[in-house]
């Protein structure tokens, strides 16, 4: 992308971003199989991130409070229902994509 040209996303409706943000939500809502540990490992991003980044954004609430609006429940409980353990595989990799976010 040219640096002197605008970025299409900054000229994203909010509507339009906010529609998506929460398509984005549900989805990972119902891909509990997709594991944080391995969103991580792909993206350097995971669910918690995304309720740390509506924090950022102005959420009221505090960290409990934006971990249940992105994972539909409370972190405790979600994390009984879906997290499996780290594999020392999964951890690397985590901390291998975390590395390219700085």
């Amino acid at each position: 992308m040219n640096s002197n040209a605008a970025d299409p996303l900054d000229t994203l409706d909010d509507a339009v971003a906010a529609a998506a943000f929460r398509r984005l939500v549900r989805h990972l809502r119902h891909r509990s199989d997709a594991q944080n540990i391995d969103l991580m490992g792909l993206s350097g991003f995971c669910r918690n991130c995304l309720a740390d980044w509506i924090r950022d954004a102005g959420f009221d609430g505090d960290k409990a409070a934006a971990r249940q609006v992105i994972h539909g429940m409370p972190m405790a409980e979600w994390k009984e229902r879906h997290q499996q353990p780290a594999t020392p595989e999964q951890l690397a990799r985590m901390e291998a994509s975390v590395a390219k976010n700085a």
